[in-house]
């Protein structure tokens, strides 16, 4: 039996803000593939007042506004029921969250059902996150105007991993995070611009030759921009073992 296709809902104030890209690139040709099944949802529609009220002052006082439990709450349990997907995922985009990663992402393809919910002022009811939420993911140590951009970052990762999406699925193989180094440096034509020009190597036409060189290019990569990295991966990857499997992957090989 075939499995269905990924389905991811995002729960917003701001639709416009994902309309757009989630209608480009990869994420339009897996939506095509019916890898994926994207949902847009404007939380307003789940308000209960004329002014469609989603956000309210905090109870202690202080600056800002809270976004409202009522709405969540009816919007998470109408998607979820008219979805009918067991195992559905909510995930809170916040900076208090857990670092989206690339192991986080292949991890999320094996979902059924993900519903990100887009977060902006002070942020939500603390209830929404203890009795709703399965799981908070920030993007990083730092703090954006909602979580649309954040709910679109991590929904590229996780489509872009989906089994068929990509033309060449051997591109994952090599990229950064794989293994636990950065990607190798990639040239192209022409040979030479302004005097610089392209590693010899890369135009002997000897494919061991090439893995070699783009092995030790990731690991050089991985060392300089990414030291913290490297120093927990340094032991694991010059293994005879993981070398070689590293060296077949970069040559094109399964």
């Amino acid at each position: 039996m075939k499995k269905k296709p990924l389905r991811i809902d995002f729960l917003t104030l701001f639709p416009k803000l994902l309309a757009e890209p989630l209608n480009e690139s990869i994420i339009k040709i897996a939506q095509r593939k019916k890898a994926v099944e994207l949902h847009v949802h404007n939380l307003r529609d789940w308000t209960r007042d004329r002014h469609k009220t989603c956000d309210d002052k905090p109870y202690g006082g202080g600056p800002g506004m809270v976004m409202l439990l009522d709405p969540i709450y009816r919007a998470i349990l109408e998607i979820k029921k008219n979805a009918r997907r067991r195992g559905a995922k909510v995930i809170y985009l916040s900076p208090q969250g857990k670092a989206l990663n690339q192991a986080k992402a292949q991890k999320l393809t094996k979902a059924s059902h993900l519903i990100l919910l887009c977060g902006h002022y002070e942020g939500v009811d603390q209830r929404v996150i203890d009795h709703l939420v399965d799981e908070e993911i920030s993007i990083g140590d730092f703090v954006t105007t909602g979580g649309e951009l954040p709910a679109l970052c991590l929904a590229d990762a996780v489509i872009r991993l989906l089994p068929g999406v990509l033309g060449n699925a051997g591109s994952l193989d090599t990229e950064s995070f794989n293994h636990q180094l950065l990607d190798f440096a990639h040239y192209t034509r022409p040979r030479e611009y302004a005097g610089w020009k392209v590693p010899d190597v890369l135009l002997s036409g000897d494919h061991d030759a090439v893995s070699a060189w783009r092995l030790q290019s990731a690991k050089q990569m991985t060392a300089k921009k990414r030291p913290d990295m490297w120093k927990k991966a340094k032991t694991k990857i010059e293994k005879v073992s993981v070398e070689n499997k590293l060296l077949k992957q970069m040559s094109g090989q399964s």
